[in-house]
C-alpha cells in the first residue's frame, strides 16, 4: 500500500476497485507525464451516491454534495492507479474539474467541489495544489449529482 493509499485510509476512505468502463473510452490516458481521466461520477460499489436523491444539487444538500465529490475523486485515483499501478507515481495534481447537475439558481459550484479539494490537500499536501474549474450544467450521465476529472503530472517510467 502506498503512502497516499495510506493516507486515504487514515481520511476514512478507502480507495475502490475500478468499476469496467461503460463505454468506447479508457478511465485514464497518459500523455508525456501528464495522465488525463475520464469523468468519474460519484460511484460508491457501482452506486450512486446522491445528495438529496437523484441529480440537483441545491443549497439544503450542498454538503452531501461536497461529499460525494470526494467519493468521485477517489474514484479518479483508482483510474490513475490501473495505468501507474501506484498512487506514489503522482507528482503533482495539475487540475480538477467539476461539473455539478444544478438546481436553477444554485450558483455555490465552488463549495461542493471544495470537498474535492480539501481531500486533495490532506493527501498531496502543497503538491495537491492545483488549479480548478467548477461549473453547473443541467444534466449529467445516470442522472449523476456531479462528475469529476483530473490532470496529474507522474514521474516515469511507472509499472
Amino acid at each position: 500500500m502506498s503512502i497516499i493509499e495510506e493516507k486515504i485510509v487514515k481520511a476514512g476512505f478507502i480507495l475502490p476497485q475500478l468499476p469496467p468502463v461503460a463505454g468506447l473510452y479508457s478511465p485514464a490516458i497518459r500523455t508525456g507525464n501528464l495522465v488525463f481521466t475520464s469523468g468519474q461520477l460519484p460511484l460508491r460499489n457501482g452506486i450512486l451516491i446522491e445528495p438529496g436523491g437523484a441529480g440537483k444539487v441545491n443549497d439544503a444538500n450542498m454538503e452531501e454534495a461536497a461529499y460525494a465529490s470526494r467519493v468521485a475523486l477517489l474514484n479518479g485515483l483508482a483510474a490513475i492507479k490501473t495505468l501507474t499501478g501506484t498512487l506514489s507515481s503522482i507528482e503533482r495534481i495539475v487540475k480538477l474539474t467539476l461539473y455539478v447537475a444544478s438546481d436553477h439558481r444554485f450558483s455555490s459550484q465552488h463549495i461542493v467541489a471544495n470537498g474535492a479539494s480539501s481531500l486533495i490537500h490532506e493527501l498531496f499536501g502543497e503538491y495537491g495544489l492545483h488549479a480548478r474549474s467548477a461549473v453547473g450544467v443541467a444534466e449529467l450521465p445516470l442522472n449523476a449529482s456531479l462528475e469529476l476529472d483530473l490532470i496529474v503530472q507522474c514521474k516515469f517510467p511507472i509499472i
